[in-house]
């Protein structure tokens, strides 16, 4: 006994003393973060007349700016703490960037970008509106990747690296299934849910695709792709079949780059450093004195977003990840909630533009928050919603309700349907050694839980209640979108659709940007073009992940202070698993499904 207290008592000294040792490296690399920002200078010489805008298309496109958490192991490998770009601040910098005299022409750095469909469309789009300035549009890369050529396909000139290449292989996703895992481990799960496309719980249950999910997504990636290779096609004025013929030959990514020059998809052949030349000439200046400009130099010119105090105010208000309860991820009801309400007791609030991106979950969360949003409804302000990449499921409940839905033509949205996924362990528990003994004085004291197996009658019971809340939601629809009940139930059954279909099926009202949506609530609300503001809700505060850059101007201790009380440790698959077995049972959740451009 003596012995095991002394090893127990080594082991705790030892693991203290690593984790103190990880943590003096990351301030390691955070004091060198530090330094480094001292000693660097900015290679912007802020604007001025043949200023060239710049946009590295490069790592993730998140919708908002929002506080991030810290990641040590990020640190540690990549020695970075950079904040991934915002779309809605590069499609502002972009608007900024129309209009100023000092911005010569725009210019995108390829490097591989990040993004959702929709969300590469937005941007795609913000660049065509760009374009009627006249200005020029530039892109580079040594290697294209097929985000990056969609961005950049309406580009007046694209130029590759000679030993480059140019990657176009269409639209596609994965899907993990973890049957056997969970079988592995003695995990098992019970499932009730309506909808003959509701496909979200497959993996859990399953090895393979069912034949509805898999048509499904056949037929979201095909509309999407027809748009992408269209919009493509347009931009390189060559019709879509070339395009197809081209990849038909074969893997794009290895053919000969003379061979996409004479397919018209790359207009030059050029070593990075030759690009400079080719800037120079087109903006007037020294090649080796370029003058470039990024996103935020732009932003810093407009305050759109940031009018809270202003009396004529449209409110654009973020609901961005999975919607749950009493969480910091996704959505959180409990924080979301409160802000809808202040926002209709606002009188300066004058209209609401509900953003979503999400994929739906909490039934009850969603719930929540709808009602609210009729709350602000109640005091006769227009309600419009604006989608982004997803807006499906609990997506769409929390929307149905909006005066005018807005989405882009690739934003996936629908999934009406509802399930609930029942976890049990105790196959887990009996595998190391654990028997769960229950004693109740009736049948339902004890129900169905993590350690106790569902009944029939018990399973019975909740396929009633899934019944009663998918009528629920279908009922919601209907009366929102102004359709009969018939109708909604014959496109809803879970399945997903893409922003063109969902228009013509009557689930959304008009494919454009969250800017035409701002425009639209605005002028519901009896304002002005050109004399409203806008206020973009939940207002962002800084988390550590944000002050790091910053920690030359906050100094070392404030840095050291905020990571001291918010850093918490980072186990990914840890942290997944717990999501998968602690989330509310009752979930209008899609597929979760990487879409890869």
């Amino acid at each position: 006994m003596l012995k095991r207290f002394f090893l127990n008592a080594l082991s705790s000294f030892v693991g203290a003393w690593i984790a103190l040792g990880l943590f003096g490296v990351v301030i390691f690399i955070v004091l060198i973060g530090i330094a480094s920002r001292l000693g660097v200078q900015s290679t912007s010489q802020g604007l001025k007349s043949n200023s060239i805008f710049k946009i590295t298309l490069s790592g993730s496109i998140e919708e908002n700016e929002k506080s991030r958490e810290i990641d040590p192991q990020e640190l540690l490998m990549n020695g970075s703490v950079e904040r991934p770009m915002t779309l809605n601040g590069l499609v502002q910098a972009l608007a900024e960037a129309k209009v100023n005299k000092n911005i010569k022409l725009l210019y995108f750095d390829c490097q591989g970008v990040s993004a959702s469909p929709a969300t590469l469309n937005a941007l795609r789009e913000a660049v065509e509106d760009f374009k009627k300035s006249g200005k020029p549009v530039y892109a580079y890369a040594d290697y294209m990747q097929q985000g990056d050529y969609f961005v950049t396909s309406l580009a007046d000139s694209i130029f590759v690296n000679p030993r480059g290449a140019l990657d176009l292989h269409g639209v596609g996703g994965t899907v993990p299934y973890f049957k056997d895992l969970f079988d592995k481990l003695g995990v098992t799960f019970t499932v009730c849910k309506v909808g003959t496309f509701k496909s979200a719980v497959e993996p859990y249950i399953s090895n393979t695709m069912s034949e509805p999910a898999r048509a499904q997504l056949d037929t979201l990636y095909g509309n999407m792709w027809r748009y992408i290779k269209n919009g493509i096609a347009k931009g390189r004025k060559i019709k879509p079949a070339e395009l197809d013929a081209l990849m038909n030959e074969g893997m794009t990514f290895i053919m000969p780059l003379e061979r996409m020059v004479k397919g018209k998809l790359v207009d030059r052949l050029l070593y990075r450093r030759q690009m400079d030349q080719v800037l120079g000439r087109a903006s007037g200046q020294d090649p080796e004195k370029l003058n470039f400009v990024g996103p935020e130099e732009l932003i810093s010119q407009t305050d759109w977003g940031t009018a809270y105090s202003s009396k004529r105010q449209v409110a654009v208000l973020y609901a961005t990840g999975e919607i749950r309860e009493g969480s910091k991820d996704g959505i959180d009801c409990e924080t979301l909630v409160p802000v809808i309400t202040e926002l209709a007791d606002d009188d300066n609030v004058k209209a609401l533009v509900l953003r979503v991106n999400s994929p739906g979950g909490s039934v009850f969360g969603s719930e929540q928050i709808a009602e609210a949003l009729n709350y602000f409804k109640s005091k006769g302000k227009p309600f419009v919603v604006s989608m982004g990449d997803y807006a499906a499921s609990g997506g769409y409940w929390i929307s149905a309700d909006a005066e005018r839905i807005f989405a882009d033509p690739l934003t996936v949205t629908g999934s009406i349907g509802i399930f609930g996924l029942f976890p049990d362990i105790s196959g887990l528990l009996a595998k190391v050694g654990v028997s769960p003994q229950t004693v109740a004085t009736n049948p339902g004291a004890m129900p169905p839980g993590l350690m106790t197996r569902m009944t029939d009658s018990q399973r019975a019971q909740f396929q009633t209640y899934i019944d009663r809340g998918y009528d629920q939601f279908i009922e919601r629809v209907a009366k929102g979108r102004k359709m009969s009940e018939a109708k909604v139930r014959a496109i809803a059954e879970g399945r997903v659709w893409d922003g063109e279909t969902a228009k013509k099926l009557g689930l959304v009202d008009e494919l454009a940007s969250l800017g035409k949506a701002v425009e639209y609530a605005a002028g519901k609300a009896g304002l002005k073009a050109d004399n409203y503001d806008v206020a973009l809700y939940p207002t962002f505060e800084p988390g550590i992940w944000d002050l790091i850059p910053l920690g030359a101007e906050l100094g070392l201790e404030k840095v050291m202070e905020r990571y001291m009380t918010q850093v918490e440790p980072n186990e990914p698959l840890l942290r997944k698993g717990l999501e998968i077995v602690s989330r509310k049972p009752i979930q209008a959740r899609a597929l979760e499904v990487s879409i890869s451009l």
